[in-house]
């Protein structure tokens, strides 16, 4: 089975790295050319365009950064969509608009193609080492076609239900972790302003109620001083819109979400829309004229947690039970 790649970001790159690791047929594309070398040095071929990838392959996977950009590699003259064929899937793992995948799927599907939908959780560490968690949503029969293919990039894979199913949840995990972000800046801010030890301060949290996974992660970088998540705030203020958006749709006004995108809109302005999301926390360090700072913190994440088969986790078996 030959596997196409579209898109070998931060999260795109590091997918595909676990395909290629896992012995797959990899055909790869991408804008950035020495990217896509490295690539071929690896193994994988090469693709002129989308169209030719999807030509050429049985899955066809994109981890574009946006539901437009993703919008043009699929319905340009050679995009995915023009080299579709009968029994081909299309599997979007960008962070994407339910909506938008519900409108591209019946022109996937129109070639005789099955699309699914497959956003990933977890970090950028957990990619590189096919840790991640994998959300699908589409056909039953389609996500167990898929399966074999999501477990060499992820640990954990959940189906969701139909498509859209997989993207809703995508951007309300996401604003969740945001939303943990600005309360781990906001603590540190306190803890440090009332005179805490911020190596103690880090501890305190991570063993308590207070604890997280943006904790265990983010915080540890921001402690660092290098704030570098491999994730900017342009991208969480695309995820902040689209999970705004399914609230609205769903008529929902919401006390939190509006006033999270206000804050991260604001450290854009200040900092740069490419710069490190975690930079966010420099609107409070600067209010103090403090950084928040402790030895002995990593400057990146590394996942340490040894690359293992992924599975489906399974509903139905109470809390956590995979």
């Amino acid at each position: 089975m030959k596997i196409g790649f579209i898109g070998l970001g931060n999260v795109g790159g590091k997918l595909a790295g676990s395909l290629l690791r896992n012995g797959a047929d990899l055909h790869v594309r991408d804008l950035d050319d020495p990217l896509v070398q490295s690539f071929v040095e690896r193994g994988a071929t090469a693709a002129g365009s989308p169209k030719e990838l999807a030509e050429a392959c049985d899955i066809i996977v994109t981890c574009l950064p946006s539901p437009a950009i993703c919008a043009e590699v699929m319905e340009a003259d050679d995009g995915v969509i023009a080299g579709l064929g009968e029994g081909k899937i299309w599997m979007e793992m960008s962070t994407t608009d339910a909506q938008e995948i519900r409108r591209l799927a019946p022109l996937v599907e129109a070639t005789g193609a099955t699309p699914v939908e497959c956003p990933v959780s977890g970090g950028c560490h957990r990619a590189e080492t096919g840790n991640i968690a994998i959300f699908c949503g589409g056909p039953r029969e389609a996500f167990e076609t898929a399966l074999p293919i999501l477990t060499m990039m992820g640990r954990r894979v959940l189906h969701t239900g139909p498509l859209g199913s997989a993207s809703v949840l995508k951007v309300v995990t996401n604003y969740l972790a945001s939303l943990n972000l600005i309360g781990i800046g906001e603590a540190f801010a306190v803890a440090h302003a009332a005179g805490m030890d911020m190596t103690t301060t880090y501890e305190a949290i991570r063993i308590s109620s207070g604890n997280s996974f943006v904790h265990e992660t983010e915080g540890q970088v921001i402690l660092n001083g290098s704030y570098d998540i491999s994730f900017t705030l342009d991208l969480v203020q695309k995820d902040m819109g689209l999970f705004l958006d399914v609230a609205d749709r769903a008529g929902l006004d919401l006390d939190v979400g509006p006033r999270l995108l206000e804050i991260f809109d604001d450290a854009a302005r200040r900092f740069g829309s490419r710069a490190l999301s975690p930079m966010v926390v420099r609107r409070l360090e600067e209010q103090l004229a403090a950084e928040f700072r402790a030895p002995g913190f990593p400057p990146e994440m590394v996942d340490d947690e040894p690359e293992a088969p992924g599975y489906e986790v399974t509903i139905g078996h109470g809390p956590g039970k995979d």
